[in-house]
């Protein structure tokens, strides 16, 4: 964005910047009052005050009642967003690694401080609320809780997520919709409706291990597509791969990409579901983290464009509202009785009082209550996280700037291995999750994800800082 299009308040954040790179305002230093500040750019308060707050959430500015705003943290410079080479076009069979149990291991331990697992704190979770609409459907439908509740799942809780695709941009019936236990469950759905094992699956590079892991587990055969940092999959690499590879469907991450955060833009989804629509290539859109943007409108989905039923979408409420619970769904489009004839095999019935209670959640309203404080603390949290690396880690390091999520995908300088930053981290009592983990052939052995899920406190940024100590110690040994 020119600085001419920008907000004002972001001007007013680049000048306080300004003032701290040149070292006008040094750590511990008060910022100017928001009067003077708004007389000497000739901006409103409330201008100034939003760039104040903007600047607090990047961890840059700290404020103290009565007492105004000071400087916390002293950045240098923006870090500059991962680049990485485009991976080999050659389809390759998926084995999975064990490091995965230790990262999911150390999540469930106490002495451990998680930052590899995408996992959300459950003070952020809306825990009473749940409860309370717990204890409601236990009141009103008791015959309920106890009885099966059959493939597709609860007519109720169907009739509302269809309702709020529409917020997507996306029309579907409440029988277009079916549950499933979790979004995990979505996607090995979704894959088992339009795959046979040894088929060619196109996915990004880097993706989630999750979903490389069900491709695993279907037999199938992976193709790495190159990958943009802030727009996603790249459409002309995914059409040369067409071209010369027999690809039977393609998966994605549209909405904030695992690892990457990335976000394609509308126009790319449309153009992604026109060419496999050409091809007769179904596409499967995970959107777990769709309703986690930080901008003003929630980003559509690729079923947005969809005319022939090609495109499934998966998603669940993990990461908004109940990792526990395992509720999730896929919109199966034209593959719908295939889903639910594998769905019917594998295990015909979902929980009935987890449905219940989500169901119970989104009638009431407090689900989107809870998702405007949910993105504001995610989008805080991300950028804190943001600049404690870049305050801690060694130059060069590169780190992604989300839109969306809670996700940072970190570049190390080349010589450090993320395999033995992981290992030294573990014994600190850290967890952290190597890149390599994210790709087919074993690439970004550089790089690692760490996640913002839990809100910043003092162990939290003692991690960070003791990451930092350990990739400089690795750097220059």
């Amino acid at each position: 964005m020119t600085t001419a299009h920008k907000p004002l308040y972001e001007k007013v954040s680049d000048v306080v910047n300004s003032m701290i790179e040149d070292g006008r305002l040094s750590r511990g230093s008060k910022a100017p009052s928001l009067r003077k500040m708004s007389q000497q750019l000739k901006v409103s308060i409330s201008t100034v005050t939003k760039a104040y707050m903007n600047l607090e959430d990047q961890g840059i500015l700290h404020a103290k009642p009565q007492s105004g705003y000071f400087v916390q943290k002293c950045i240098k410079t923006e870090p500059d967003m991962p680049r990485w080479p485009a991976p080999a076009k050659t389809p390759k069979p998926i084995h999975s690694e064990k490091v995965l149990e230790g990262i999911f291991a150390a999540a469930n331990q106490e002495n451990f401080l998680s930052l590899g697992a995408a996992i959300p704190s459950a003070e952020l979770m809306p825990s009473k609320a749940l409860a309370r609409a717990t204890r409601q459907v236990l009141t009103r439908h008791p015959e309920d809780i106890v009885n099966y509740c059959f493939s597709p799942g609860l007519v109720e809780l169907r009739r509302l997520i269809a309702y709020r695709t529409l917020e997507a941009g996306c029309q579907v019936s409440p029988d277009d919709v079916h549950i499933t236990s979790g979004g995990m469950e979505a996607v090995i759905l979704a894959l088992s409706a339009v795959t046979q094992p040894g088929d060619i699956v196109a996915i990004e590079s880097p993706t989630y291990f999750g979903l490389l892991q069900a491709i695993e587990h279907r037999g199938l055969l992976a193709v790495e597509i190159e990958t943009d940092p802030v727009t996603g999959m790249n459409l002309d690499c995914l059409e040369e791969t067409i071209r010369n590879e027999n690809i039977k469907a393609v998966l994605t991450v549209p909405n904030f990409s695992n690892p990457t955060g990335s976000l394609m833009p509308e126009a790319n989804k449309a153009r992604l579901v026109d060419l496999l629509a050409q091809h007769n290539i179904p596409l499967m859109e995970d959107d777990i983290m769709g309703d986690l943007y930080f901008g003003e409108n929630r980003p559509p989905l690729c079923k947005k464009f969809d005319k022939k039923g090609l495109v499934l979408t998966c998603s669940s409420f993990s990461k908004t509202t109940a990792p526990g619970f395992r509720v999730g769904w896929v919109l199966p489009g034209r593959f719908k009785e295939s889903v639910l004839k594998t769905a019917s095999a594998l295990t015909q019935v979902t929980a009935s009082i987890t449905q219940l209670a989500i169901a119970e959640l989104l009638r009431s309203g407090y689900y989107d209550r809870h998702l405007n404080r949910l993105r504001r603390a995610y989008q805080h949290q991300t950028e804190q996280v943001r600049m404690e690396v870049a305050a801690h880690f060694p130059e060069g390091t590169r780190i992604s700037r989300p839109k969306g999520g809670f996700i940072l995908w970190v570049q190390l300088p080349q010589r450090i291995n993320s395999r033995e930053m992981y290992q030294q981290a573990m014994e600190a009592g850290i967890s952290l999750t190597p890149g390599d983990l994210f790709s087919v052939s074993r690439k970004y052995q550089n790089f690692i994800r760490l996640c913002a899920g839990y809100p910043m406190t003092e162990q939290v940024s003692q991690a960070i800082a003791t990451l930092g100590r350990i990739a400089h110690n690795m750097l220059n040994k």
